[in-house]
């Protein structure tokens, strides 16, 4: 069963920045990019598990704060010639709420 949980408004997440939600899966970052894209990964880097949700936002990837390691925004895959994976959570917006869907 697909849930969906309401977890702030569009406003609450900073252009460029994140938000950090708590879920039975673990911390999910949040991203919002400087085209008011939003975003969701498990809020750990594939390489070492560093925080993502400290990371830098540019377009569509964010970078680890540990070892600057590039991650895609719309699918957590390491860009080359990194490999790995972060999880990624299905997000959407609403009027002007960020909805999460946790499965």
């Amino acid at each position: 069963m697909v849930t969906w949980k309401q977890i702030c408004q569009l406003d609450d997440i900073p252009r460029l920045g994140t938000r950090v939600v708590r879920s039975v899966a673990g911390n999910v970052a949040v991203f919002r990019n400087g085209e008011d894209q939003v975003f969701a990964l498990h809020d750990k880097c594939p390489h070492r598990g560093g925080p993502l949700s400290q990371g830098i936002v540019a377009g569509s990837v964010v970078t680890c704060p540990l070892h600057s390691w590039k991650i895609g925004l719309e699918n957590g895959e390491a860009m080359a010639p990194d490999k790995g994976c972060a999880h990624r959570f299905s997000v959407k917006i609403e009027g002007s709420s960020v909805w999460l869907q946790i499965d």
